[in-house]
């Protein structure tokens, strides 16, 4: 779901920054405004959490992969302006260190995976989990929420790359960025998440807020967040298992894959998809291809990506706290 560099038109990456910049400076308002400075630490991991969740990519049939990203987890834990900021600082380090989502996609990125998702799933979790519900129907709640929300979020993406035809071609007519046409982008986008993402993200997110309502007593502001803590870090030690996963996720190919696929490489992808690949890029460190250097790089690279959150927010904290 990270949309690269080259497959949005820079009209397009221009509008979704023009919408996030607003949303980002009211979600920092607002999470000032709810969160007491005590509940920083919980965002904070929540933030990290989402970062390192995404390094577990699944494999499905098909030769494509995907990953659990955790917005609605935020959002019910902490509310919906608390996911925009931590979806958006995830998806923002992801592009900048690893190069995981193009830096001209951070708006369409964010818009997608912290905006969508994170006030998609709020609702609908309201909606299912009204009155005082126990632990079952909360638990289930949060799955509907979390499955409805990824694939609101799948959606998005599959229309913002399927426009694209539409609105970025050539003198000969070939799609200057995204090759593929809303008929192929909806279908390949919405069928995996259907029948496979969304459960994940379902089963993933019932199962962290039936953990979290249990251990809190009530939903969600002072949980015990040491057993949490230990359960980040034996996820940054398991990272590598994302490793298994060795297909493309759809709409993320390289140059060299799309040229396969399509038979060519649209101009706007030649200029502008190897804009930014990041300070380790894919998680990687060149010269250390090995699987040994490979699994190492993969943790470290999901460690520097969780005390860059949970350093950031710290900062901010203080910042806030004057």
């Amino acid at each position: 779901m990270h949309i690269p560099d080259g497959y949005l038109s820079p009209k397009t990456s221009a509008a979704f920054f023009a919408v996030m910049l607003p949303v980002w400076y009211i979600a920092s308002r607002r999470v000032e405004a709810a969160l007491k400075l005590k509940e920083l630490p919980l965002l904070a991991l929540c933030a990290a959490f989402t970062f390192v969740i995404m390094m577990f990519n699944i494999p499905i049939p098909g030769g494509s992969s995907g990953h659990m990203i955790g917005s609605v987890i935020v959002a019910i834990v902490l509310g919906p302006w608390a996911g925009v900021i931590a979806l958006s600082l995830a998806v923002i380090l992801q592009a900048f260190l690893f190069g995981d989502g193009g830096v001209t996609a951070i708006g369409a990125n964010s818009f997608n995976m912290a905006f969508v998702m994170s006030f998609g799933g709020y609702y609908v979790y309201r909606a299912v989990a009204f009155g005082e519900p126990g632990v079952v129907r909360r638990s289930a709640a949060a799955g509907v929420a979390a499955y409805i929300a990824v694939n609101l979020a799948a959606l998005a993406v599959a229309i913002e790359l399927g426009i694209q035809p539409m609105i970025a071609s050539g003198l000969d007519g070939r799609p200057l960025y995204a090759p593929y046409p809303l008929s192929i982008s909806i279908p390949a986008m919405m069928a995996p998440h259907l029948l496979f993402f969304g459960p994940v993200e379902a089963l993933g997110t019932a199962l962290v807020i039936s953990y979290i309502h249990k251990t809190s007593g009530e939903l969600l502001k002072t949980p015990g967040l040491k057993p949490l803590w230990a359960f980040l870090a034996l996820l940054i030690i398991l990272a590598p298992l994302g490793l298994l996963a060795s297909g493309t996720p759809w709409g993320e190919w390289g140059k060299g894959e799309i040229k396969d696929i399509v038979g060519y490489v649209p101009e706007g992808m030649e200029r502008f998809g190897d804009l930014w690949n990041g300070i380790l890029p894919g998680y990687a460190m060149p010269g250390f291809e090995s699987r040994l250097g490979s699994t190492a790089f993969y943790i470290i690279s999901a460690l520097i990506g969780s005390l860059a959150v949970v350093f950031i927010i710290f900062l901010w904290g203080r910042i806030w706290r004057r």
